[in-house]
């Protein structure tokens, strides 16, 4: 097995449609891979398997990190189709995110009941699998667009404290909209799940191909069906105040190789 250094894409990212290049928890790293065995290699990260795109000719694996992910070197694990194995190396940073204290009234959506937490655990793996989807894609659409016009209430990563107490952090963008607004999807794809969850209230996930996918949570109402497939900028759904909320608004997170990242990575400059 081949080590290889650390190669960065020195190209125009944005030129190329890709996200921001930012090696940090809850980021994404840009990385340039050799193609094994005259093709496209595999790329695994952590087990999970890894976005990779063929632009001008290179192969680019864009890797999802986590807000957990410690700071310091990491290896991306390639497959050939032959199976030529390499490991490549990359550095994550460290980064810090601001403290967000919020009071919900309604106890329950902080200190849940013991039958609210059966219910929340049955949830979780319907999330969990519509977040892990993985979907073979040659070309997958990585520019994406807000799902709706609005300020943004809370930024991604915030650790959060309700009603005092400690909480997981922020995974994805809350933009602040009047109830019924609707919602559009942020890129092109297919419909993996829709439901009323008891945190997330009504919500759709977008899959988007190679472990793209996107959420849209407390909506009033859902305009999609699982299975259907959506064009970028079409209705999906309305905003609303379902789950856990303090006022109507869409939670919209991006999540890449079942890692929650930063929505802001993937949109142009001039709509955050």
């Amino acid at each position: 097995m081949r080590t290889i250094g650390l190669l960065l894409v020195l190209f125009a990212c944005n030129a190329l449609a890709l996200p921001q290049h930012s090696p940090v928890p809850g980021g994404v790293a840009i990385l340039e891979v050799p193609d094994l065995d005259g093709a496209a290699p595999i790329a695994t990260y952590n087990g999970k398997r890894v976005m990779v795109q063929l632009l001008d000719g290179r192969c680019v694996a864009i890797v999802g990190l986590t807000l957990g992910t410690k700071a310091g070197e990491k290896t991306l694990e390639l497959e050939g189709v032959a199976g030529t194995r390499a490991r490549l190396k990359f550095v994550v940073d460290k980064k810090a995110y601001e403290t967000q204290r919020l009071t919900i009234t309604n106890k329950r959506m902080v200190d849940p009941t013991a039958e609210d937490l059966v219910r929340i655990g049955k949830e979780r793996k319907r999330i969990n699998a519509a977040l892990e989807r993985w979907t073979d894609q040659a070309t997958v659409q990585v520019a994406l667009q807000r799902p709706l016009q609005g300020p943004q209430s809370s930024p991604f990563g915030l650790r959060r404290f309700l009603n005092d107490k400690p909480r997981s952090p922020h995974s994805g963008m809350d933009i602040a909209a009047d109830e019924g607004t609707p919602i559009l999807a942020a890129a092109s794809g297919t419909i993996s799940e829709t439901g009323g969850y008891f945190f997330n209230g009504n919500t759709v996930f977008i899959d988007h191909g190679q472990g793209l996918t996107t959420m849209y949570c407390h909506m009033s109402e859902i305009k999609v069906e699982p299975g259907q497939t959506v064009q970028q900028g079409e209705v999906i759904g309305l905003v609303g105040a379902t789950g856990r909320v303090t006022g109507p608004h869409l939670h919209w997170s991006v999540t890449l190789n079942d890692a929650r990242v930063d929505p802001t990575l993937f949109l142009p400059a001039e709509s955050l």
